[in-house]
């Protein structure tokens, strides 16, 4: 179980931020098309982009192990025991990713606080 690198995690952060953000701008459209001709109550972008990153990790995560940036890195979550991560570890990793201070961990956590908080870590996938 080798753990991976940090230029590893800031690409898998990027490409599935890519992704969130083009899923989310989607979403929001499809709920503006509503505003515009059903008279719909508009929400700010926000309440669209936030939701959709808890539930693109939450479900790919828990099925998967791994996001579309994962896979693309060959890299997966795992437990820190190094077996698969239980759903309510993923559940609480996922939550912690909408807090601000997420990232800011890293130089005292070694990884990011929802790895430290859910009890697991990023490897390699052979």
């Amino acid at each position: 179980m080798k753990k991976v690198g940090d230029g590893t995690r800031a690409l898998n952060f990027f490409i599935d931020t890519i992704l969130i953000t083009l899923l989310a701008m989607l979403i929001f459209r499809w709920w503006n098309w509503y505003v515009v001709y059903w008279n719909y109550k508009p929400y700010h972008f926000g309440w669209f982009f936030f939701p959709t990153i808890f539930v693109y990790y939450l479900v790919l995560e828990s099925i998967f192990a791994k996001t579309i940036g994962k896979r693309f890195t060959h890299s997966k979550v795992v437990s820190k025991k190094g077996g698969r991560a239980s759903f309510p570890a993923i559940i609480f990793r996922s939550l912690v990713r909408l807090t601000i201070i997420d990232l800011f961990f890293g130089p005292f956590l070694d990884g990011p606080l929802h790895d430290y908080a859910s009890g697991t870590t990023v490897v390699q996938d052979e």
